[in-house]
């Protein structure tokens, strides 16, 4: 199908980004890498009346520590997320769940703000900063605010980002060698999960498991309490509302998020990355 039509803005700088959102408001949409938005605009599920191009903000493109974080610029590419050694070394679950998003064109072209803003339930790099926590950093006119990454997303296309705002980066804990594990199945390489699982020093993210991606909490007290693996990612479904399509339906999806959790705790228990 064929998008509505729309005016085409090209930006230099994330506060001239920030003025023509503010001008045009809601019928405005940020373009960076084009490979979820440009989807649903074709099949009108997005009509924006000006798309509002990000991709030539050099200044977002990073990844550094700052302190306990790790900051990643909203621009910064998911190829270039996966060989970055500073990520590597300090948040190695993110540099190895950014080499499992889509196909080697998508990864060259997607970018970490873009996935974060879309808010896809069935998002890989979602799913792995909601395990880690951290902050989603923004810029309005009236400058900048830290959002916590649990209260950033809050449905199917739903995010806290207002109509005005850009997402310039995404902070996180530096979490060094620490244990972790990253789990999905989908039905063919490239395509999103049916269900993924993040875990990191006891906190469980699941994907495809409600309208956004969400913390597995039962799973999380049980292992507080001091819970078996097995035990506690038995409970990994508990207060989740999947879905059903033609791919899997909700008891499906329930038995997956169970599945995966066991496997994603026992890799980030022996300190293995996901295979």
């Amino acid at each position: 199908m064929i998008p509505s039509p729309f005016e085409y803005v090209r930006v230099r700088s994330v506060d001239e980004a920030v003025a023509t959102l503010t001008e045009h408001g809601e019928d405005a949409k940020l373009i960076a890498g084009g490979h979820s938005l440009l989807p649903i605009m074709k099949l009108r599920l997005a009509v924006p009346a000006v798309l509002v191009d990000i991709s030539g903000i050099r200044d977002l493109s990073y990844v550094r520590v700052e302190g306990d974080e790790v900051a990643i610029g909203a621009g910064t590419r998911h190829h270039e997320l996966e060989g970055d050694a500073v990520a590597a070394a300090e948040v190695p679950i993110l540099p190895y769940v950014a080499g499992q998003v889509g196909d080697p064109q998508v990864r060259h072209r997607g970018t970490v703000g873009g996935t974060v803003a879309h808010s896809d339930p069935a998002s890989d790099l979602p799913t792995a900063l909601l395990a880690l926590g951290g902050t989603v950093v923004v810029q309005g006119p009236d400058g900048r605010r830290g959002i916590p990454v649990p209260d950033f997303w809050l449905g199917f296309f739903e995010t806290a980002l207002r109509p005005d705002e850009v997402i310039v980066e995404v902070r996180v804990p530096r979490t060094g060698q620490a244990g972790w594990g990253y789990e999905k199945f989908t039905r063919r390489a490239n395509d999103w999960p049916i269900v993924a699982v993040a875990a990191v020093e006891g906190r469980v993210a699941l994907a495809n498991m409600a309208g956004s991606v969400v913390r597995a909490t039962a799973t999380e007290g049980a292992l507080a309490r001091g819970a078996s693996i097995a035990e506690a990612a038995a409970l990994a479904d508990q207060g989740t509302s999947p879905g059903a399509d033609m791919h899997a339906d909700q008891e499906y999806r329930r038995h997956l998020a169970r599945l995966l959790t066991r496997r994603a705790l026992e890799r980030a228990a022996a300190g293995a990355v996901a295979a």
